[in-house]
């Protein structure tokens, strides 16, 4: 019998039967693992299974091929982050995000590791910045480690490490200001913070390298299958322009 004891993220829960619930969560040791959770709806473990919410997993099952079945007590809840509408957002979204686009059961736990401290961020971050400049890096780590990863080191066209300004749309590669010249409108903006200078931008870098990432992630990891998911990162970018305003 296979079995899975380990902290982890929940990251979505799904009706099954009458009163049971299909869980998917992030684990540093097995990557997202899915299990049966008899009961997964009821009152006392409603909030226990919020997504978000850090918890002790149990998962057995009697082969490989068998959806384990689930246990989970509660270690930490992020549940008073949904009650302000722009951090219930992030939430929704780094979990929707994980869950929509790791395979199961294949380890990543630099995802792990950083998905926790995002959401962290939201949790005690003075401002929107700050964890949006996480959530950031995070979905640029996501897209690195499923084998998209954007080269923002070095201009692609000149080698310069020099006024990294821009990435191409097409490439995912760092374009210097100079080489940029002429086709500005045709590339993506580069803020500072995403090619490693600076650790506290300002908003209007958080929302351009939000950009970036949202390009990638909808070019290359979002398809007809899953693509409606993407409605959930639209509403948090707009609560984050509605925050600049």
């Amino acid at each position: 019998m296979a079995r899975l004891n380990a902290e982890a993220i929940v990251c979505a829960l799904r009706a099954h039967g009458e009163h049971g619930a299909i869980l998917r969560a992030l684990t540093r040791e097995a990557g997202l693992v899915a299990g049966y959770v008899r009961g997964g709806r009821s009152r006392r473990l409603r909030p226990i299974l919020i997504p978000g919410n850090l918890i002790a997993l149990d998962l057995r099952a009697r082969t490989e091929e068998q959806l384990a079945s689930a246990t989970a007590e509660l270690l930490l809840s992020r549940a008073p982050l949904l009650a302000e509408p722009l951090h219930a957002s992030a939430v929704e979204w780094s979990a929707t995000l994980t869950a929509a686009t790791l395979p199961e059961n294949q380890p990543y736990p630099a995802l792990f590791d950083t998905l926790g401290a995002v959401l962290d961020a939201v949790a005690v971050a003075p401002a929107a910045r700050h964890w949006g400049a996480a959530l950031a890096r995070y979905e640029l780590l996501l897209l690195a480690e499923l084998g998209f990863g954007l080269a923002l080191d070095e201009c692609v066209v000149t080698g310069s490490r020099d006024e990294l300004a821009f990435v191409s749309p097409k490439s995912g590669a760092a374009v210097s200001a100079g080489a940029a010249a002429g086709y500005e409108r045709r590339l993506l903006p580069l803020p500072p913070f995403l090619a490693g200078a600076g650790e506290a931008p300002p908003m209007r870098e958080v929302i351009a390298a939000l950009a970036i990432t949202g390009h990638f992630l909808e070019r290359d990891l979002f398809d007809a299958r899953n693509r409606d998911l993407l409605d959930v990162r639209e509403r948090l970018i707009a609560r984050l322009n509605r925050a600049v305003a």
